[in-house]
């Protein structure tokens, strides 16, 4: 694992918040910003999976202002967390990569209560990696003028996924 790309990557995502226009955080909350929490770098919640296509299939998510958006679930990828098997199924959007939405053993206490994200990049043959280290919260999380994903009931893991984006101290 290579902690000083993701930190250089953190550290870039910490200026976007504080300075850019498009920044999720009201204007009146960039003032004192000093970044996003996160939980330490953790090489446990690396995983090089094989992604098991799956017949594409139109799924609807609900949004967390009630909304619904309609994604493609066309693979699914399994690995072991803390020893505990877990599959989660990866989508598209339409968009280059796949889109995993999930929450997990610490969604509402120690991370965002809606749940979390990753982007994946699928690589040759069919493997890909699954980095928990740059799971984030979506933009809701810090505005409610944005509209997220919901993660599906599938992607609810019963384990924690102590990597990423954590709450607020």
């Amino acid at each position: 694992m290579n902690n000083s790309h993701l930190l250089d990557f953190r550290k870039q995502k910490d200026a976007f918040f504080k300075q850019a226009d498009q920044s999720p955080l009201p204007a009146e909350r960039r003032t004192d910003f000093e970044g996003l929490a996160y939980f330490p770098p953790n090489e446990d919640l690396v995983f090089e999976v094989e992604l098991e296509p799956v017949e594409p299939t139109q799924i609807e998510i609900a949004t967390t202002t009630g909304d619904v958006r309609t994604y493609l679930r066309v693979a699914t990828a399994t690995f072991a967390v803390d020893e505990r098997p877990v599959m989660v199924a990866l989508y598209s959007t339409g968009h280059e990569g796949l889109f995993l939405p999930f929450r997990d053993a610490t969604s509402g206490e120690e991370t965002y209560g809606a749940g979390r994200y990753i982007d994946v990049r699928p690589g040759e043959g069919g493997t890909a990696i699954i980095d928990f280290n740059y799971a984030y919260a979506p933009f809701c999380a810090y505005s409610e003028s944005y509209s997220c994903a919901l993660p599906p009931a599938e992607n609810w893991l019963d384990v924690a996924i102590r990597a990423g984006e954590r709450l607020p101290d």
